[in-house]
């Protein structure tokens, strides 16, 4: 299961400033002080990849101070860097996995009344990464990952992230059903976030069920009406489809040609220098074409294609020249054009 893991090594200098805070009682005695110099080494290696020592360094931090809850996790996501999913008949490898597993537990356990909000970040990340570390592509325990989820669904039932996390895990054991409920529900809770929706089309389109993704899409679009991007996937989708599918019938094809100039239309309303809506425009122009009989409306629409391929490479002209020569020198304050006196 693919969880945001590559936010970790981001945080890491937010949470070295946030760790004298959250220190605890006794901060300034002899342990906790080399608990956080261990803790800030590590950091700088952790930074660096390189995993083993920092490793050393985070078991330094917490045998200074074993309540220094937010070590434990970059403790068990440097082990989980050090796994390689194409050496999973390693036992040494799988062990790393082990081991991550033991410190985000930890991690968990140790923050679990955090009320320090950077703490409650890394708790959140903790069980996040944990569920991955059981999904399918790693230990692959299903039986362990479901109540992780649900644990954290009870910590945070306001938190319309945590249902698609169990959702993708009831998807990837095939229990679809018990899958839409928790996508469904994710919108039930936060029904103005467009990402609950572009979550439940990406469910529906791996079912393959094409016109209850679109209708999703859809409602994501109905959201943020103002967001070109929004209108253009679903060009990009109904375009995708007519050129994939060789079963759709003539009049199914042509419909949802049609459908994506229309989404497309709504991007360029909203953004007329809209690259990607210029160019899938153009390619659905062509595709409809081809469903087209009438000699004279090919015609005509094979030459908007052009003006629109037209339309589209002056833009990247300007773009590129644009990005070559960088933002214009400004002038000194104090200073006017001419001559001066």
């Amino acid at each position: 299961m693919h969880v945001r893991l590559t936010r970790g090594a981001a945080l890491i200098a937010g949470i070295a400033l946030a760790a004298p805070l959250a220190a605890g009682c006794g901060k300034y005695s002899i342990s906790n002080i080399r608990s956080l110099k261990a803790f800030q080494d590590a950091n700088h290696l952790y930074k660096r990849r390189e995993y083993s020592a920092a490793i050393e360094r985070y078991q330094d931090a917490v045998r200074f101070n074993p309540d220094l809850g937010f070590a434990y996790f970059f403790l068990g996501n440097s082990y989980d860097n050090l796994y390689k999913p194409t050496r999973k008949d390693d036992p040494e490898n799988v062990a790393n996995l082990h081991k991550a597993v033991e410190n985000y537990r930890i991690a968990v356990d140790k923050m679990q009344t955090a009320t320090d909000p950077k703490e409650k970040e890394i708790r959140k990340y903790s069980y996040e990464y944990l569920i991955a570390a059981y999904g399918s592509d790693k230990l692959n325990d299903f039986g362990k990952a479901e109540p992780v989820a649900r644990e954290l669904i009870a910590l945070e039932p306001q938190e319309a992230y945590n249902y698609h996390l169990l959702g993708r895990l009831y998807e990837e054991q095939g229990m679809y059903q018990q899958a839409e409920d928790q996508f469904r529900k994710a919108i039930d809770l936060s029904p103005n976030d467009p990402s609950g929706y572009q979550m439940l089309a990406g469910y529906y389109f791996r079912q393959g069920d094409f016109e209850k993704t679109m209708a999703a899409f859809r409602e994501r679009a109905d959201r943020e009406p103002n967001n070109p991007e929004a209108w253009h996937t679903i060009g990009t989708y109904y375009q995708d489809m007519v050129f994939r599918d060789k079963n759709l019938s003539r009049a199914k094809g042509r419909e949802y040609t049609l459908l994506g100039i229309e989404a497309e239309d709504k991007a360029l309303e909203l953004n007329p220098e809209f690259y990607e809506a210029l160019v899938f425009k153009g390619i659905l122009l062509l595709q409809q074409a081809v469903f087209e009989t009438n000699p004279a409306v090919q015609k005509q629409l094979t030459e908007q294609a052009t003006a629109l391929r037209l339309q589209h490479e002056e833009i990247k002209r300007k773009q590129t020249a644009a990005a070559e020569t960088g933002p214009a020198p400004t002038q000194p304050a104090g200073r006017s054009g001419g001559s001066g006196s």
